[in-house]
């Protein structure tokens, strides 16, 4: 038997890799950090447990990069739904919706990545982050920014803060309410992207703004 190619090599150890991070969104989202051994993910991504530390130095970095991953392929199918779109708006929209809507379908999950990210492994620079990071710095040019450099993580910061206030323990905010502070800064309208059930919150503006930083202007100057 022919040894594999190297491509063909490359393609096992990215399935692999991808299994090893889908296995521990799930079984994290679903048991809770500490109950989550990583013997439990080698076990349910059928791979051997000296693998992921072949991959990852250790578990908290191994959770940040299977949440970026997460993160990514839902605002990846978020942006790229149908019918598809190039408006800056609708764009940046649907990315607000996309990760507000992860912290409250996956509180578990996601309050544990952001402990990890707050506590002393600080954020982990991985593929999986990069990719987001280039979906979101795509999703700030396409609105119109001049500078994105500044409003890329702005924006960054921005979503972080909304997925603190969603997951905070004995003081959450309404999903509602954050969505309409965020939607209001940028100049969105309400029924932009994906908007939750009940309408917008008693006192929500509505913005139908020509362009993307200029509507961003008009509503902070309307405040």
């Amino acid at each position: 038997m022919s040894p594999r190619s190297p491509s063909v090599n490359e393609e096992l150890r990215r399935r692999s890799r991808e299994r090893i991070l889908q296995a521990t969104v799930e079984l994290v989202d679903t048991r809770g950090y500490e109950a989550t051994t990583l013997g439990d993910i080698a076990k349910r991504a059928g791979t051997a447990r000296g693998l992921i530390s072949y991959y990852f130095p250790g578990k908290r970095q191994l959770l940040q990069a299977a949440v970026h991953r997460l993160m990514h392929l839902t605002l990846e199918e978020a942006l790229e739904r149908e019918p598809r779109t190039e408006d800056g708006r609708e764009r940046l929209a649907r990315a607000i919706d996309a990760v507000l809507g992860l912290a409250a379908e996956r509180p578990t999950l996601m309050r544990t990545h952001m402990a990890g990210i707050l506590q002393a492994e600080g954020f982990v620079q991985c593929e999986e982050q990069q990719r987001l990071a280039f979906l979101l710095r795509d999703t700030v040019t396409r609105y119109g920014s001049a500078d994105v450099d500044t409003d890329y993580p702005l924006l960054r910061a921005l979503l972080m803060g909304a997925v603190v206030a969603v997951l905070l323990p004995g003081a959450r905010m309404p999903l509602a309410r954050l969505r309409s502070e965020l939607f209001h800064r940028y100049g969105l309208d309400w029924e932009a992207g994906v908007p939750p059930d009940g309408g917008p919150p008693d006192g929500t503006p509505t913005f139908r703004p020509s362009a993307g930083p200029q509507g961003a202007d008009q509503s902070s100057k309307s405040k």
